[in-house]
């Protein structure tokens, strides 16, 4: 699995990411076990944060011996500097580490978010403060809505962006299409959430991936496949598989796959055959 550059930072890294939240409320010896197989298989881009349970707990240990070969992602969904700056020194505290290689302002979503995180006594004081301390080396965001990412990138010269970059969204009505070509430019890391997800759960139906609150497409079908090429054809650097190890070991086994066979006429047709069926069935869309 050949590492890729992610955007303007001096990071090489695997074109598939570890999300934290695979180790929520698992046992230290499996949490474990999961981070050294994906070690063992390239990856070295690791992503968690405070709202994941106790994935933090989980993962500083885990990534003990490996700490120096990897990159470590945090976030914070603090808006204000004090909380932010509190949760950030928290995080250190719980993942065992001096610093943050990406620390994210976390789920942007509407404007309150962006105006209080840019504002006075607003997170981004946290943000300047901690890089220039040492605590955090590169800047970045999490997002999902278009509009306020782009705004943030108005706002800040962030290393990355971590944003909900779905098939069925783009083939609805070009979701993401602007950021995507925005990061482009501005050469931002570009990493892809939701990559996976087919439709949000109906009520009363059970739960397969427990850690996950929408439904994922079925794993090992050619429609997860061509949803991984999709996301690729839009400039992502790395995927983020769901919180969920089968999941994420599906993704390692055919990223490859799909970076040496891009997105086809077939895989387009296959996707825009299964997002008429979620629009047709008047299932709601991620």
């Amino acid at each position: 699995m050949e590492k890729r550059r992610l955007g303007k930072t001096d990071y090489n890294i695997a074109p598939v990411v570890f999300g934290g939240i695979i180790n929520t409320d698992e046992t230290q010896r499996d949490a474990d076990d999961y981070v050294a197989y994906a070690v063992d298989r390239g990856v070295n881009y690791f992503d968690v944060a405070p709202t994941y349970g106790n994935a933090e707990e989980r993962l500083g240990p885990a990534l003990k011996p490996y700490r120096k070969d990897v990159f470590l992602a945090c976030k914070t969904v603090e808006r204000g500097a004090e909380a932010s700056k509190k949760e950030l020194l928290a995080s250190l505290k719980l993942l065992g580490t001096d610093y943050f290689d990406v620390y994210q302002l976390h789920s942007i979503r509407t404007q309150d978010d962006v105006d209080e995180a840019f504002g006075k006594d607003g997170a981004m004081e946290t943000m300047v403060w901690a890089k220039r301390e040492g605590l955090v080396r590169k800047a970045g965001i999490t997002a999902h809505s278009e509009i306020h990412a782009l705004r943030c990138l108005e706002l800040y010269d962030f290393d990355s962006v971590l944003f909900t970059l779905n098939w069925a969204l783009s083939m609805i009505n070009d979701y993401g299409g602007r950021l995507a070509a925005t990061v482009k430019a501005g050469d931002v890391g570009f990493l892809c959430m939701k990559v996976l997800a087919h439709r949000m759960w109906f009520d009363n139906e059970e739960k397969t991936y427990r850690k996950a609150w929408y439904k994922p497409v079925d794993i090992g079908s050619d429609l997860a496949l061509a949803a991984m090429k999709h996301a690729l054809s839009k400039g992502a650097d790395a995927l983020v598989p769901p919180g969920d190890f089968g999941a994420f070991r599906y993704m390692l086994d055919h990223i490859d796959e799909a970076i040496a066979n891009p997105l086809s006429e077939s895989d387009i047709e296959l996707l825009r055959i299964e997002t008429d069926k979620i629009i047709g069935n008047e299932l709601k869309v991620i």
